[in-house]
């Protein structure tokens, strides 16, 4: 095996894979169901294992035992609180310069990984395709830190649970798991990332809850009615919180009286304290509800978060996404930007926009910009931003990527260039988001916005660079990843976003 041909067999590959160590069973990927096995599936249960970040983070902790606890936790007995901490924020004990030396070499390494893969399918040689030194082919560029290292969450969500004491009406974050039956509610005040008045919030929510006489929803199936706690805030200090609650059996009049008492709670009541400037309620009947299926409903107070950013006044609905650390965000996209290339000729295709941003902040430099979302409020958020900061060469489309994209490019112009941005979920991209890509020709650019590149992610960029393969409907050119950078968002966290540049 000193070369592997262009074309290799499958069953070679699966021989190699199974001598390296690499060979995942097919079953176990969460793809396998809906595609026939393929040579995917050969190469991405390491990836789907292999959370190296924490791995990394996991060994420096523990040659962290012995350090001094920092005088932030207080006088604990360590236990509830720092095993909080250790699970939300594992990297809270290292200096920031030190957490940043950690993700930077776990993003190399997911890098390393992911090229070995490619140039294995490109019929790479296996002793380059797996090499001892640390070299990548793509350009790695430095991490970019984050202007912001603590309090720095725009949102955050608090579950509703037992506490440690036992008392079931305790708003934090869970320890434990389901699976054991071993979960406590921890209030999470003392967590580096959580801004102070996040936390208050939830503190006056936990005393409201404890002053109702309605029980809370501990365990979605066996009734119960207070559930999970959203706030969000924009740098200016406003704050929207959003409560979910199980409605049961109760009528609408029960549900009313119900609205109107946590509404005079945080009015007139000791809530007023947090000088919440939204209040929204949602009646869910389901662990996730969308705006769609069941509607929030405003309290009183303003309907939206305003952010500034990158010069654009941006208007965000109570579910749409945006990046939780604003300061960060804006070095994030600062960076794609950067990235894109793009001038007055080309067409910047926008998928997974969330609220816009990244196309509004390039609208001046490009001819058009095409936005594409799943969540209608985001949209609608996107329109508005684009409105009011007098943007007229947008538009965007409410929808899944997959069913939208084909037919938007089929409707282009076949001579116009095209450049690409895409920021999926965790989830990654839908497989026919990632053909339409690909086989749209017009696409020379392309930038993939990651906070976790693997499973699914590491299946896309796969098929980005793969040679054409007819099965899987994959006909364009291959692209080639030629530059990665690594931008933090999420100080204490293992988590990191990951812009790469992909061209063709």
């Amino acid at each position: 095996m000193a070369g592997l041909k262009r074309r290799v067999p499958l069953h070679s590959l699966r021989y190699f894979i199974s001598m390296v160590g690499l060979f995942s069973k097919p079953g176990l990927l969460p793809w396998y169901a809906r595609n026939p096995p393929g040579w995917s599936q050969l190469f991405l249960g390491t990836v789907c294992k292999g959370d190296f970040t924490r791995v990394i983070a996991t060994k420096c902790q523990k040659g962290q035992k012995s350090q001094k606890k920092p005088s932030h936790l207080g006088p604990l007995d360590g236990s509830w609180q720092e095993r909080l901490a250790d699970v939300v924020t594992p990297l809270w004990r290292l200096s920031y310069e030190e957490q940043l030396k950690v993700k930077f070499a776990a993003q190399k390494k997911i890098l390393q990984r992911l090229e070995s893969y490619i140039q294995m399918l490109s019929g790479v040689s296996v002793t380059t395709a797996v090499p001892k030194s640390e070299r990548l082919s793509c350009l790695l560029h430095p991490i970019i830190p984050s202007p912001v290292i603590n309090g720095y969450r725009n949102k955050s969500t608090f579950s509703v649970n037992r506490g440690p004491d036992g008392n079931p009406k305790t708003v934090g974050f869970y320890l434990g798991t389901w699976r054991d039956g071993n979960v406590v509610c921890v209030q999470s005040n003392h967590l580096k990332n959580i801004p102070e008045k996040h936390s208050q919030v939830a503190q006056y929510y936990e005393v409201f809850l404890r002053q109702s006489p309605l029980e809370p929803c501990l365990v979605f199936h066996e009734g119960g009615y207070w559930r999970e706690l959203t706030v969000r805030t924009n740098s200016q200090g406003h704050t929207m919180a959003i409560i979910t609650f199980h409605p049961q059996k109760l009528s609408q009049e029960e549900l009313h009286v119900q609205k109107e008492i946590v509404k005079e709670f945080f009015i007139r009541g000791p809530g007023a304290a947090c000088g919440l400037t939204s209040l929204y309620f949602q009646e869910s009947t389901m662990t996730r509800c969308s705006h769609q299926q069941s509607p929030y409903q405003l309290l009183f107070g303003e309907p939206y978060i305003f952010e500034e950013l990158l010069s654009l006044k941006i208007r965000i609905s109570p579910d749409a996404f945006f990046q939780i650390n604003t300061a960060g965000a804006e070095m994030l996209y600062r960076t794609v930007g950067e990235l894109t290339g793009v001038n007055s000729d080309t067409i910047l295709l926008d998928i997974c926009c969330g609220t816009g941003v990244i196309g509004l902040s390039l609208a001046q430099h490009t001819s058009r910009v095409l936005g594409i979302e799943l969540v209608e409020q985001a949209v609608e958020d996107a329109r508005w931003t684009a409105a009011f900061n007098g943007i007229t060469n947008s538009e965007f489309h409410t929808g899944q990527a997959e069913k939208i994209l084909p037919g938007l490019l089929k409707s282009k112009e076949d001579g116009q260039s095209i450049v690409a941005v895409v920021n999926p979920a965790r989830a990654g991209l839908h497989y026919k988001v990632i053909q339409a890509i690909r086989n749209f020709r017009a696409i020379h650019t392309l930038v993939f916005v990651s906070c976790k590149l693997h499973g699914e992610s590491t299946r896309n960029v796969i098929e980005l660079c793969c040679p054409p393969d007819p099965a899987k409907k994959l006909l364009g050119e291959p692209f080639v990843l030629q530059q990665a950078v690594p931008v933090d968002l999420f100080p204490h966290t293992p988590h990191c976003e990951l812009v790469l540049l992909f061209t063709r």
